[in-house]
């Protein structure tokens, strides 16, 4: 039954018995790698004569690739500035431009290990501050006027970062810059500022470890691979929202589109701020893109199925058990199918 649900949403109107046929090449963010084996493996299952080939790269890998034609549709945890949509892009129709839109949505969970305490509730400047190395303490007022049922240690703070360049961290630098900026100096970053210590860890399993072998430790990483760690619930507005699939995806309800894009662009400028109630502002965004028109025809067939299947109920519940993600809402699917059915 499940097989037969891929095949019906691998690509509108394809019956179970798929004639579709040929390769297509895809490469970029790492952070949806678990989400495309998983894409892929169902997709090439509903449709045998067909293979999907996906190198997680990197973000700005995929992009370039792209650009370059080395593929045909990439995975970016940025959508495509405008100087990079002023240049050519050599698998698309001359003077033709790339869509995008969101199809992996993955919370970001602030992770501690502090004996007997499971949950915290923070603000952002209280979060900045740690990270910045301000808070140092785990009694800080601060932390402590925020969890009055909370019996807090005067233990030292041991705040765990990404030692190697990350979409993780700039997607948590730009929450922090957002909503704290008068803490969190240095902006939406890539790369952790040394200034700010701390203790570095590299990859999303390095960090998570580097919290999990301490006690007083705090990071960030991939809210999937949180496990028992303890978790902060961020403030919205006037209450405090713990990581969920719904709340995650909630943020892209709450987010207006990129300014000055065409329609087939549907670039978000994440509302790291909002202060509606249930939303997870700390989350990472990656797009599917590709071309508007193809000069290959034969790689525009491929590629609205596969997106197609990508962006279906199947495909993101698929995503979702894979990767801990949320899934897209029906709005966004909606109009993600529209920029797919247009695709020549």
């Amino acid at each position: 039954l499940v097989l037969s649900g891929c095949a019906g949403a691998a690509n509108e109107g394809t019956p179970s018995e798929s004639t579709l046929s040929g390769t297509i090449s895809g490469a970029g963010a790492s952070s949806m790698g678990s989400g495309q084996e998983a894409w892929i493996a169902e997709f090439q299952i509903a449709n045998e004569g067909v293979t999907v080939n996906y190198e997680p790269s990197g973000s700005g890998a995929g992009r370039e690739a792209f650009a370059a034609g080395g593929v045909v549709f990439a995975g970016t945890d940025s959508y495509w500035k405008d100087e990079e949509l002023a240049g050519e892009f050599a698998a698309c129709a001359p003077g033709t431009k790339p869509w995008e839109f969101p199809v992996w949505i993955s919370p970001i969970a602030v992770i501690f290990n502090l004996d007997g305490v499971d949950s915290l509730n923070l603000d952002a400047a209280t979060v900045a501050g740690i990270f910045a190395g301000e808070i140092t303490m785990w009694n800080d007022d601060a932390i402590a006027s925020q969890n009055a049922d909370v019996d807090l240690p005067a233990l030292a703070i041991t705040a765990v970062h990404r030692s190697d360049d990350s979409g993780t961290t700039k997607n948590f630098t730009d929450y922090l810059d957002k909503t704290a900026s008068d803490v969190w100096t240095v902006g939406a970053i890539e790369t952790w500022p040394t200034e700010f210590g701390g203790e570095g860890a590299k990859g999303t399993s390095g960090v998570v470890d580097a919290v999990t072998a301490g006690n007083g430790t705090i990071g960030y990483a991939d809210a999937s691979k949180a496990g028992d760690l303890g978790t902060v619930a961020i403030k919205v507005g006037d209450g405090y929202v713990s990581f969920s699939a719904e709340a995650a995806s909630a943020v892209i309800e709450a987010s207006a589109l990129v300014e000055g894009r065409e329609s087939y662009d549907m670039a978000y400028k994440i509302a790291r701020d909002t202060t509606e109630a249930g939303v997870y502002p700390i989350v990472l965004v990656s797009y599917l893109t590709g071309c508007n028109e193809y000069k290959d025809t034969a790689n525009a067939v491929l590629v609205k199925a596969y997106a197609s299947y990508i962006i279906s109920e199947q495909g993101q519940a698929t995503a979702a058990a894979a990767g801990g993600v949320a899934p897209i809402s029906d709005s966004l699917r909606k109009s993600a199918q529209a920029i797919i059915d247009a695709i020549k």
